[in-house]
């Protein structure tokens, strides 16, 4: 082995090293909060590194009781469902139609989807409740208190990220497939739903997995949306365990592990898609 080739394979060592103890650092909080969700409070307080003396699930059962767990699941899962749901169809045929026409009302339209993306969310979310509330009091339409409000309103905060994804990714599809499919007799609507949108399906999936992570997890919305525990979203139940004056750090571990593992089961699910999307991304 010369010494170029023993150079190469040293750096080649230290470099996986490095890529390890970063995962190792970013991996740290989970590793905190699996292993306190076994331990009772006197454990939790003694050593929070250290492992559970007993393996038991005493205190996931407590927290899925506490946590009304699978009312709150099912209400996760419909308003997360059906956000993606509208957020991918809606987005996509915009952004389609906004790359094909391209003129200067649909350069000025994508540049305001652009922008919304700088606005943040804190500076909207009152103005935002007083709306709601009036449509409520003025149409009856129920937007405060009720899932399909939520839905609306994440369908809304949604659409910029996405439009500006798929914006990018149509410019790269060739215009020439939607032409000889025009030439053959396929209508607008056709040409979009069997030739563009079975060609989205990288960029696709990378919009539904961040818009997953973020209405999932979402915090803030529902709380000020959501008010009656039936309606209750993960979030907002897991948020139960923290108090004013205690927090019940073992339970409150085991509800947000329980929180987790959907989202880790949805991203390992459709990792391959991502990569795939990169790389074709790359190419094109």
């Amino acid at each position: 082995m010369t010494d170029k080739t023993a150079l190469k394979a040293g750096g080649s060592a230290a470099l996986n090293v490095l890529l390890f103890g970063f995962c190792l650092v970013y991996l740290f909080p989970g590793y905190i909060v699996l292993v306190n969700s076994f331990k009772n409070r006197a454990e939790l307080y003694e050593n929070i590194l250290s492992l559970p003396k007993t393996l038991s699930f005493q205190y996931y059962k407590t927290a899925m009781g506490r946590m009304d767990f699978l009312n709150a699941l099912g209400n996760s899962f419909f308003v997360t469902f059906i956000s993606i749901c509208f957020i991918v169809i809606l987005t996509s045929m915009c952004a389609w139609m906004l790359v094909r026409r391209n003129n200067i009302l649909s350069k000025i339209i994508f540049m305001v989807f652009v922008t919304t993306m700088l606005i943040p969310f804190q500076t909207l979310m009152m103005p935002l409740m007083q709306v709601m509330g009036g449509i409520r009091d003025i149409l009856g339409i129920p937007m405060i208190d009720a899932l399909g409000g939520l839905v609306y309103m994440n369908i809304g905060f949604g659409a910029s990220m996405a439009v500006f994804l798929y914006h990018g990714f149509i410019k790269s599809v060739p215009v020439s497939l939607e032409e000889a499919a025009v030439i053959d007799g396929c209508s607008c609507w056709g040409v979009f739903w069997h030739i563009v949108f079975p060609m989205l399906k990288p960029v696709s999936v990378t919009v539904m997995v961040l818009d997953v992570i973020w209405i999932w997890n979402d915090y803030l919305l529902p709380s000020l949306v959501l008010t009656s525990k039936a309606n209750r979203t993960i979030p907002l139940s897991t948020a139960s365990f923290f108090g004013e004056f205690t927090i019940q750090w073992n339970m409150a571990m085991a509800g947000l592990m329980l929180t987790i593992i959907p989202v880790m089961v949805f991203y390992l699910v459709s990792q391959k898609y991502i990569i795939k999307g990169v790389a074709a991304g790359a190419v094109k």
